[in-house]
């Protein structure tokens, strides 16, 4: 089980688990997530090699010798990886099937801000 996260414009995040970080198993999420000749900036993680073959303008970021390039960086999807982590910890032992949930709750409380803006739009959903 591989956790897969896209950080799409305006800051928001869109989450996915996928069964490995092999190019057969990303490249469709990517491709029904990120319009082709898109400019892709990554980390230098090995498994971001499928964007090479994707059909988009892969750029990666090493850390180890810059932190951000003028204004290409990946901190949002950073950031939102560190949110994700500190709630995942409260709970303990999450299951493989639920795990999905559990990620998605997290997108949601990083997408929609505040507690009283989520709030706010849960109850709009619900028509409340």
């Amino acid at each position: 089980m591989v956790v897969f996260g896209i950080p799409k414009r305006g800051g928001k995040v869109y989450t996915v688990v996928v069964d490995n970080a092999k190019k057969e198993s990303l490249l469709p999420v990517i491709a029904k997530k990120i319009m082709p000749d898109s400019v892709v900036y990554t980390d230098s993680l090995s498994s971001d090699d499928v964007l090479d073959v994707g059909g988009f303008h892969h750029h990666r970021i090493n850390h180890g010798k810059t932190f951000a390039q003028r204004q290409n960086h990946i901190n949002g999807i950073g950031n939102f990886w560190n949110q994700a982590k500190r709630v995942l910890r409260k709970y303990n032992e999450i299951d493989r099937k639920s795990f999905p949930l559990f990620l998605k709750e997290c997108g949601f409380r990083f997408n929609f801000g505040t507690p009283s803006e989520q709030l706010k739009i849960l109850r709009d959903w619900c028509g409340i």
